[in-house]
């Protein structure tokens, strides 16, 4: 059965009709495997240990979603989107519980000027600027995130109460803005979030650039506003601002492909990091990161690709006035069985140093907790299903 009519059965649940102008689809990812951690542990301070176990989305998030469009003429077009993430290990909704948390939009298209849309939606630096990264593909995804994901190139969080624009395609050119509304009567500013990017991509160079800000107050916590900052929610920073900036480019010459990415976050008045199901407290304080990364991948056949990415982050602590360094280093393998259907082998290895007394730890990404020794090592086999 073609998708398009397996989609229309589903639609059809929601008892919504599909026109003739009109096209509905179903698709999907599924990511799920077995992965070794090193040391892990969920509770900061703790002694840590070693841990097999087994994995949904150590390389790609599970999801599954519908899209659609309606001709409207004239080169006009409704959109929409609606995305489920979930674990495949225990059939659960992922992005604290909500139905459709990885995108949920509706708006209109043009074919000379883009489209705005209004909703949960991913920020410019995850539209431009993250595609040009390991982790922000599937050459690398989760496990090669940047330390705590501080630039959020592997979109930790989503932007709720968003209005984006998202420019046509000129000539290799795209570019696009987000604002992020924080819904909230008197305190315009208290959880809101904006961004904007732009990619030009010509023959074998791609190159981009992207700005992201979020806005808080922990004291006040605004539940409803544009980035979920609630225990086990979106966010990795619990805190009063994130920035973040970056750059980068990829250039292909023939099976292979080589990148540059360097990415600036501030984090100001953090009072708490999650990440790995891991929390630390932290009193007012502020980080800064700088990630330097560098990757390549390589078809060594159609079907095979191997794939690599070293990043040196450096971090500055204003409560300690410490410099922890990070060294994160991911290779993947992968063999595609059909076009829709793929193996992997996966690891990652990263080490920090100079963090004595900062609260931070290492955390490779997708490992299920922090270590509490310097470094940790995850090494993973998985398939993946698309459709």
């Amino acid at each position: 059965m073609k998708k398009t009519l397996l989609a229309a059965a589903v639609v059809g649940a929601f008892s919504v009709t599909a026109h003739a102008q009109s096209s509905v689809t179903l698709y999907g990812l599924i990511d799920a495997g077995i992965a070794y951690t090193s040391n892990s542990t969920t509770t900061a301070g703790a002694s840590g240990s070693k841990n097999f176990r087994a994995t949904s989305g150590l390389v790609n998030g599970s999801r599954w979603g519908l899209k659609g469009s309606e001709d409207l003429g004239g080169g006009n077009k409704a959109i929409f989107v609606l995305e489920n993430g979930f674990s495949i290990a225990n059939g659960t909704s992922g992005q604290n519980g909500r139905m459709f948390g990885r995108q949920a939009f509706v708006g209109l298209q043009n074919d000379k000027f883009g489209a705005v849309t209004i909703g949960r939606q991913y920020d410019s630096l995850v539209d431009y600027l993250a595609p040009l990264t390991l982790n922000g593909s599937s050459f690398g995804g989760t496990i090669a995130s940047h330390p705590y994901d501080n630039d959020n190139t592997n979109n930790s969080f989503r932007v709720n109460n968003s209005v984006k624009y998202s420019s046509a395609n000129y000539n290799g050119l795209t570019f696009g803005g987000l604002y992020g509304f924080s819904n909230k009567a008197g305190d315009f500013a208290n959880n809101r979030a904006f961004s904007a990017g732009v990619n030009y991509a010509n023959g074998p160079l791609t190159v981009a650039a992207a700005y992201l800000e979020r806005q808080g107050n922990p004291g006040n916590n605004n539940t409803s506003g544009a980035v979920d900052t609630s225990n086990g929610g979106d966010s990795v920073f619990n805190s009063s601002k994130q920035r973040v900036w970056g750059i980068g480019g990829n250039y292909a010459f023939g099976p292979a492909t080589v990148g540059l990415v360097y990415t600036h976050t501030q984090v100001q008045g953090l009072t708490g990091l999650n990440y790995n199901s891991t929390a630390v407290a932290f009193g007012n304080d502020g980080l800064k990161f700088d990630n330097f990364e560098v990757n390549g991948r390589y078809m060594l056949t159609p079907a095979v690709s191997l794939s690599a990415a070293y990043t040196y982050t450096m971090a500055k602590q204003d409560s300690t006035d410490k410099k922890p360094k990070f060294h994160t280093v991911t290779l993947q393998a992968d063999y595609r069985l059909s076009k829709r259907t793929d193996v992997y082998l996966t690891g990652s290895y990263q080490h920090i140093s100079d963090n004595e007394g900062t609260g931070l730890q290492a955390g490779v990404g997708a490992a299920g907790g922090m270590s509490s020794t310097s470094s940790q090592t995850v090494v993973g086999t998985g398939i993946r299903h698309r459709f």
